[in-house]
Parts: structure tokens; sequence; C-alpha cells
């Protein structure tokens, strides 16, 4: 485990939650920027989330300037947001580096 994912199209992001829906695992998509302070000071909690939790969920991180679809698709507008995908549904996000909320 502990593999953070980085995907810079809406078609690699896309297929990469269809492959996790399929195998029923989690994705949890870190929407971040390299200009925001926040995102960088959740980013080593981001990591040990995927180590902790790597073998039933995947975790993505999704730069909004290089991939400005995938931030328009999922109602981004301020970073970090975290999205949580189930079989292929948002089933939750949260807004914000709360690293309490996070975990």
């Amino acid at each position: 485990g502990g593999v953070v994912h980085e995907s810079s199209t809406l078609s690699d992001l896309d297929s990469k939650i269809q492959s996790a829906a399929l195998q029923n695992k989690l994705t949890v998509i870190d929407f971040t920027a390299t200009w925001c302070g926040p995102c960088k000071m959740i980013a080593p909690i981001f990591k040990e989330l995927s180590e902790e939790h790597g073998s039933n969920a995947q975790f993505i991180k999704v730069d909004v300037d290089d991939n400005p679809e995938a931030a328009q698709k999922y109602g981004v507008s301020a970073m970090p947001t975290f999205v949580f995908i189930k079989g292929g549904e948002v089933v939750d996000r949260l807004m914000g580096a709360n690293a309490e909320r996070l975990k």
C-alpha cells in the first residue's frame, strides 16, 4: 500500500475510478494545486492514509491546474477538496485541510 497516484486527464481519472469500482474499492481524490499552502500541509497525511488503507481504497491526487476538466466535473472550487467515490458514485466530500475529518 501507500501509493498516491497522480491523474492529469479526466479520461485517466475516470478509468482509475472505474477499475476501483470493479474491485469494490473506495476512491479518494485529493484536488490540489501547487500554489496552495494548506494542500502542502495535508499531503503527508493523505500519503499516510494511503499507507493505512491502500488495500481497500485507491488514493489519487489531481492538480486542478493540470486537470481542470476533473475539477469542473466534481464542482471543485476551493483547494484542497477531497472527493470520496464508491461504485462510481460520489459518497462524500470534504473541503479544506482538516486532518482530523479526513481520517
